[in-house]
């Protein structure tokens, strides 16, 4: 059976184009989402609940189903792995195919690709930190939940699929504050070749964020 999944990532945006294309190719039924978070997407791990072997999921585009490669590539892994195919319709990837399976094979060589280039950078990032003479731990005038929010932000502006405002806005701080967090972890960013030592902390307020 052929499934459909559309999802907008607001309630103003429409699911015409999307589904329209969908029962077009010949859908026979399609969970409709209009969702702001990826995260939270109800009908489609419905709709993940449902697959069963020889059973063929569609999206219109790959962004439908995720944001991040990473994610792309874990999802529709399992699906191979459950005898469920994948085709992305915008993308022209269809892994019923040779030359679908290759693309698809080739995206989860970049999503490797991807998660190294995080692990060396996390690893040179901890080196610099350690021939300035610091060794991790609690940077100076953060609090227990500020470091936390530091910590989460350094996780998110590594994986590359915010931006720093987007980082921002699921932290609940500003730009600045982002940019600071990262200085004080030492996260290489485009302003941050050089040393963080007088760098201003965040407002009182803000440590405590």
């Amino acid at each position: 059976m052929i499934f459909g999944y559309a999802r907008v990532s607001t309630a103003g945006q429409q699911l015409y184009l999307q589904t329209d294309a969908l029962q077009a190719y010949g859908c026979a039924e399609i969970a409709q989402e209009k969702v702001s978070s990826v995260k939270e997407r109800p009908a489609l791990q419905h709709l993940l609940t449902r697959l069963r072997a020889g059973d063929t999921l569609v999206v219109w585009k790959l962004d439908r189903l995720g944001r991040s490669l990473k994610d792309l590539v874990t999802l529709v892994t399992g699906l191979q792995e459950r005898g469920v195919q994948f085709i992305s319709l915008q993308d022209h990837l269809d892994t019923t195919t040779a030359q679908g399976r290759l693309l698809f094979n080739l995206f989860a060589s970049l999503a490797e690709f991807e998660r190294d280039l995080i692990r060396e950078r996390t690893k040179a990032g901890l080196t610099a930190a350690r021939a300035r003479g610091r060794q991790g731990g609690r940077p100076k005038g953060l609090s227990k939940e500020a470091l936390s929010k530091a910590q989460a932000a350094r996780t998110l502006y590594l994986q590359q699929d915010k931006t720093v405002a987007e980082i921002g806005q699921l932290l609940g701080v500003g730009r600045a504050t982002i940019y600071r967090y990262l200085l004080l972890l030492d996260v290489p960013t485009g302003s941050s070749a050089r040393p963080h030592q007088g760098v201003t902390l965040p407002a009182a307020d803000e440590r405590e964020q």
